[in-house]
């Protein structure tokens, strides 16, 4: 039927439209009714066997706010500072001991040891603890150690940082990944100062290198403003990687050689320099002498000659006879020579090889000289 319409219900009381029916038509629950039903079911999860009242309830909120309250509550010691963030803003420093901020998420408290030293390690890192040896517990990350010297070679260097927080506001918001930054800072540092080395200097001359690593960490996190101090920088010794051990071995093993060698030689170029020079001072000497002695004769004979001219031209017989004679006695000296005298006048006898009949003649053969008035015999 129309909602408008007179007619009567099945009850007969009046209308049947939906603004007509009473309470009992199906209406809006009652809100009461609802929280009593929910009080129930938190009592019987809750606390079995006991009534759970309004009152409960109220206790267990007023108990959780005083916890949040409560969790406000932090201690700053003596070597730390602390500070108070409110909404991620810092606000406010805390002072040492007990200290009190708005509960999370209103404020947040930070606190950071500022007096204790902490230690960053380069190229290797410290690695199961189970080992008993330790060489064996630490872990060789050659990215981080290979360096490339002034000289172009290639070294393992490892090393370690040694840091404190001196400002901890600038250490907690300045920097994110404070760690990461300073191992990234030191790294680049001690690259640069390998590649400005020799490999040959690097030990020697490590705790200078570690004082200018040192120095540029220093002003490098400065200047991002970290809060950090650096209290040292520890250099490991540079060894060649083991890739190129054999061969820089074999280096070494040639300037070892190269320097015996090279003594050697030197050795010898003391011991015959001096020699060559004192046969070459002899020689300058003889052929002086000998220019000397050259000079000396030639003029003598010049002057031997002139006087000879001098009487040529006085007497050019006799002065030619006599150079005869001295010629021949000069080409004859030395020459072994048999003479055989004719007393009889009749010139010279046939010359005869007495000489090497002489040899051929036996020794027990006796030759006499001829008596007066016999044959003429050889005479020496």
């Amino acid at each position: 039927m129309p909602w408008n319409d007179g007619g009567t219900g099945g009850d007969g009381q009046g209308p049947h439209g939906p603004w007509s029916r009473g309470p009992s038509g199906g209406g809006a629950p009652d809100l009461e009714e609802l929280l009593r039903r929910g009080q129930e079911r938190l009592r019987q999860i809750l606390v079995p066997g006991i009534k759970f009242t309004r009152t409960h309830a109220i206790a267990i909120a007023f108990i959780a706010v005083v916890c949040w309250l409560l969790s406000g509550v932090y201690f700053v010691a003596s070597h730390e500072q602390g500070f108070v963030m409110r909404f991620g803003k810092v606000v406010a420093h805390s002072s040492q001991g007990i200290n009190y901020r708005l509960p999370w998420p209103i404020e947040t408290d930070k606190v950071q040891e500022v007096m204790g030293g902490n230690q960053l390690n380069i190229g290797t890192q410290a690695g199961s603890a189970d080992t008993s040896d330790a060489t064996q517990q630490r872990i060789d990350f050659p990215a981080e150690s290979l360096m490339l010297t002034g000289d172009g070679n290639i070294v393992d260097v490892n090393f370690t940082v040694m840091w404190s927080v001196k400002d901890a506001s600038a250490y907690l918001f300045n920097v994110d990944g404070t760690d990461k930054t300073i191992k990234a800072v030191a790294e680049s540092a001690m690259r640069e100062v390998i590649g400005q080395s020799a490999v040959d200097a690097i030990n020697p001359n490590r705790e200078a290198i570690e004082r200018r690593v040192r120095a540029m960490i220093q002003k490098t996190l400065d200047d991002y403003g970290a809060g950090i101090a650096i209290t040292s920088v520890q250099l490991g010794p540079a060894a060649a990687p083991e890739q190129v051990g054999k061969a820089d071995r074999d280096v070494q093993a040639a300037q070892t050689a190269q320097t015996e060698k090279r003594g050697e030689a030197e050795t010898y170029a003391n011991r015959v320099i001096p020699e060559a020079r004192g046969d070459a001072a002899r020689q300058v000497q003889e052929a002086e002498a000998y220019r000397q002695q050259a000079i000396a004769e030639a003029s003598g004979e010049a002057r031997q000659f002139l006087s000879v001219y001098e009487q040529y031209k006085k007497a050019p017989d006799v002065t030619r006879r006599r150079m005869y004679l001295d010629t021949v006695s000069k080409v004859l000296a030395p020459m072994n020579k048999v003479i055989l005298d004719d007393p009889s006048g009749h010139g010279a006898l046939p010359s005869l090889p007495l000489p090497d009949l002489q040899k051929n003649r036996p020794e027990n053969v006796t030759v006499t000289p001829p008596a007066q008035g016999s044959s003429p015999g050889p005479r020496r």
